[in-house]
């Protein structure tokens, strides 16, 4: 890389201009190269050590399965991207909101891509609701609500009929109506006729069952969907920075998506980053980077957000975390996340001349 640094001291200006020629396992010769077209990006969230061949995170099914095996260096991201010849390109954007924000704005924003067309699929693991959802599904959301963009105050100092500590930001009290018009990013719509699409093609994708998860589901008796075996639905995402857990904190987390969505979502999943990958995707939408339209959010089960009876939610939480084995159902989540992720996946990529301009829809 060469820099040169022009210097204007009468108005204490600085113009830095470069220029950067890489090499990048023959996908890109230069800066100056026209951008590589991608059809979708994979995003997961996090990966537990390599891309390949050791405990698998979010990321190495589709390293190893889908493939992705080429690598391109992203030194402004979390991790190197993956990409595969199809068109495809994998990112992990590292754990939590932040992260998750400014990974996907340093990929819509680097110049070596064109990501006009490209559909973005968020896929990974979460917490759910033993009342919607069994572990090992896979939930595709249309809405998603932000967790964090909230006023608090401690349960323990609330007014007595408060049922939660949560009020929305600039209201005074818990659910105040009328909603704040200008919600500031606690609540967003995806496209519903592809959120629909989505799920009509692969409501039927088989996911593995095992001794183990009945096991584990059985436990939650007096929830009948969560004595189901692992199944494809639609369900709404609840996003927070805090990986909370609890009985009550599910109602919470019930009723604030019901608030922000007006009763037309369902909290179902719990994980930390959607939010903030949607919100990226409207900030590059606003500089014609990408269609925010072609934006798709899968989380499958790998634990329930609150413990079963008999169980507190301190236990429950402790369980989850035993011998550092993580969730209960951590390999038939990332089983079933990229099972029924890659169906959308291939259904693009292998019907581009459909799907390059028109995006599905089943509504």
């Amino acid at each position: 890389m060469t820099g040169i640094i022009f210097s204007l001291p009468t108005k204490g200006i600085r113009i830095f201009a470069y220029t950067a020629f890489l090499s990048v396992f023959g996908v890109l010769s230069s800066a100056a190269a026209e951008p590589l077209p991608i059809k979708v990006v994979v995003v997961t969230l996090f990966e537990a050590g390599d891309d390949s061949g050791d405990r698998p995170g979010e990321f190495q099914n589709w390293v190893e399965r889908f493939p992705l095996d080429e690598v391109i260096p992203m030194p402004q991201g979390y991790r190197d991207l993956r990409y595969n010849k199809k068109g495809v390109l994998g990112l992990v954007t590292g754990i939590g909101t932040a992260r998750a924000t400014a990974s996907v704005m340093a990929l819509g924003m680097d110049e070596r891509f064109d990501l006009s067309k490209a559909y973005w699929l968020v896929v990974g693991i979460s917490g759910v609701d033993p009342a919607d959802m069994s572990l090992g599904s896979a939930a595709w959301a249309e809405w998603l609500v932000d967790g964090d963009i909230a006023h608090q105050i401690d349960i323990r100092e609330a007014p007595e009929d408060w049922p939660t500590g949560y009020v929305p930001l600039r209201k005074s009290k818990p659910y105040q109506l009328p909603r704040q018009q200008d919600d500031e990013g606690a609540v967003y719509q995806l496209n519903a006729g592809l959120v629909e699409w989505a799920y009509q093609l692969t409501k039927d994708v088989s996911l593995g069952d095992s001794t183990e998860l009945k096991s584990l589901r059985s436990q939650y008796q007096g929830f009948t969907i969560a004595q189901r075996p692992p199944f494809v639905l639609k369900g709404d995402h609840l996003a927070a920075s805090t990986f909370w857990h609890g009985k009550m904190l599910t109602q919470w987390a019930n009723d604030w998506v019901a608030y922000w969505t007006e009763a037309q979502g369902n909290f179902v999943t719990s994980a930390m980053e959607d939010t903030g990958v949607r919100q990226s995707l409207l900030f590059l939408a606003g500089a014609k980077k990408v269609d925010p339209r072609r934006h798709l959010a899968l989380r499958a089960a790998s634990n329930f957000c609150m413990p079963h009876e008999g169980l507190t939610a301190a236990q429950s939480l402790a369980g989850e975390k035993k011998d550092g084995a993580g969730y209960s159902a951590y390999f038939p989540a990332l089983e079933s996340a990229y099972l029924v992720g890659s169906r959308v996946v291939n259904q693009l990529v292998d019907n581009w001349d459909i799907y390059r301009d028109d995006i599905p829809s089943a509504k």
